[in-house]
């Protein structure tokens, strides 16, 4: 028998809700509540809101994976009212039907290599063998990673490059709906349209449904035809607080969504004006790289030789100063968060090194990379780029006591950064069931708790309204004029220019491995 031919032809899906909530285990109070909404086949919604309001609760539950409830249909600690479908269907019935692309690529990827990872949904949805590799290859190509080997190792990939590969894995599955949650948030510039091109051309070519969530409007405006805004969930508000065309919904409420922490078009928040910028090179010297080069992989012996691992970056030169910010940037693959993980003393350099001058005993002079733990903690904090990679406890109030508790200090901080970074109503919560932009939040506040002289944040502004965007800038700003050194991996330039200082620029490097 022949095999069956890929026509590429999607069924694009429905969507609606009816008085639809959901509270997450442990949680006193509903991600969403009451939400009636109605989103027909082929329509490009782009889904706005606050911090907090649900929208990655609800593509999740589109995509019929929302955790705490199991096959039967039970749901544990957590609480679900009203109805939500899918063509008619509960979403887990409809598995297949939509694609989703999560905040933290990280967790997306499967397999080892490149075009396994690729194919893994398509294969798992029966497509034909003969049919699944074209797919492939045409995913690629429409994220930009078509350069890249199928054979190529995806642990050796950036976060923004793991990004648009599992963008790749989803258009490779031609879903009906396509429900992206924050698809340009690791990636350069460059990367950001790439990906917002990529989708253009899956819609253009398959008509399929599109639900994205993007704090920044101005990326996404032109391609979607509607924009629904939704508020945090309450007994007595509605779920939905603006919904229609996209010039209207700007126009006719920008002020209102400002005032929500939308990132309208045109629009940047105050932050806190720094106390005074010291000039570049001023302030004590904290930490330096002379000459470094940089990798993830691991030095292996051959015979009786060692054989260093190829650098993502070689020759690089750094200095980090008390009440200084550096912004580390440059494109994705370029090396950004090793080389930031190698000066915070996590990875231990290729070649060149790192010297910590911090001004404490039995630290002065040596790589951090051979302190012990205790002494790193209490002296450079590194943020990671995807959050759960540091939560360690089930509550949030204990994830911010972790470091203080081992360190022998009081939690005296503890109050106050549960306030500045709005996580106060969140105490009693698991750090896993927050939103992405409170585990940034979260990841920045336990760091912070132990009081480093050093802060390296990777990525610190991802997921964040333009609220507590400005919240989290200026109280960096107040570190800043305390005297703590602040090192931001970030492609954020808002950011960048808020906080001042000097910005170390990588460039991607050919001759080295990405």
């Amino acid at each position: 028998m022949a095999p069956t031919q890929d026509s590429g032809a999607v069924r694009p899906a429905a969507v609606t809700a009816r008085g639809w909530g959901w509270r997450h285990a442990g949680r006193a109070k509903p991600a969403v509540h009451g939400l009636d909404l109605d989103i027909a086949p082929g329509e490009r919604v782009l889904l706005l809101g606050p911090s907090g309001a649900g929208k990655s609760t609800l593509l999740h539950a589109l995509a019929g994976v929302l955790g705490d409830i199991d096959d039967d249909g039970e749901s544990g600690d957590a609480d679900e009212s009203g109805s939500l479908r899918v063509d008619g269907a509960a979403p887990r019935a409809q598995r297949g039907r939509a694609g989703l692309m999560q905040q933290d690529p990280e967790t997306q990827v499967v397999l080892s290599r490149v075009g396994d990872d690729v194919a893994f949904g398509a294969e798992n949805l029966a497509v034909p063998r003969a049919a699944i590799w074209p797919r492939v290859h045409a995913a690629l190509a429409d994220v930009g990673l078509s350069h890249l080997p199928l054979d190529h190792p995806t642990s050796a990939l950036s976060g923004g490059q793991k990004q648009r590969l599992a963008l790749a894995g989803i258009l490779a599955m031609r879903p009906g709906l396509i429900l992206l949650d924050e698809p340009t948030a690791n990636l350069d510039p460059d990367g950001v349209l790439e990906v917002r091109d990529a989708v253009a051309r899956c819609l253009d070519k398959t008509g399929a449904t599109l639900v994205v969530v993007e704090h920044r409007v101005s990326v996404w405006k032109d391609l979607v035809d509607r924009i629904i805004v939704l508020q945090p969930g309450s007994a007595s508000d509605p779920a939905v607080l603006l919904d229609g065309p996209p010039d209207r919904v700007l126009s006719e409420a920008r002020t209102m969504l400002a005032a929500a922490g939308v990132w309208v078009p045109g629009y940047v928040p105050a932050t806190r004006p720094r106390a005074a910028v010291p000039a570049a090179g001023t302030g004590n010297l904290l930490l330096a790289a002379e000459q470094l080069a940089v990798s993830r992989g691991r030095a292996r012996r051959q015979g009786f030789r060692k054989i260093p691992p190829v650098p993502v970056q070689e020759d690089v030169a750094a200095q980090v100063r008390a009440g200084q910010a550096l912004a580390i940037t440059g494109p994705n693959g370029a090396g950004k968060s090793t080389f930031a993980l190698t000066l915070a003393g996590l990875l231990e350099p290729v070649a060149g090194k790192v010297s910590a001058t911090l001004d404490l005993s039995r630290g002065a002079g040596i790589d951090p990379y051979k302190w012990k733990a205790q002494q790193l903690i209490s002296r450079v904090g590194t943020v990671f780029q995807e959050p759960e990679h540091q939560f360690v406890t089930g509550k949030v109030l204990d994830e911010l006591q972790f470091g203080p508790r081992h360190l022998g200090h009081g939690a005296d901080r503890v109050d106050e950064l549960l306030e500045r970074l709005r996580l106060t109503q969140l105490v009693d919560a698991n750090p896993y069931t927050l939103s992405g932009g409170e585990k940034r939040r979260l990841s920045v506040a336990t760091v912070l708790a132990a009081s480093p002289q050093v802060l390296i944040l990777d990525e610190p502004t991802f997921g964040q309204d333009a609220n507590t965007w400005a919240e989290l800038a200026s109280f960096l700003s107040e570190l800043l004029d305390a005297g703590t050194a602040v090192v931001s991996v970030t492609h954020d330039a808002e950011f960048t220019s808020a906080l001042g200082g000097t910005e170390l620029r990588l460039a991607a490097a050919e001759a080295v491995a990405p």
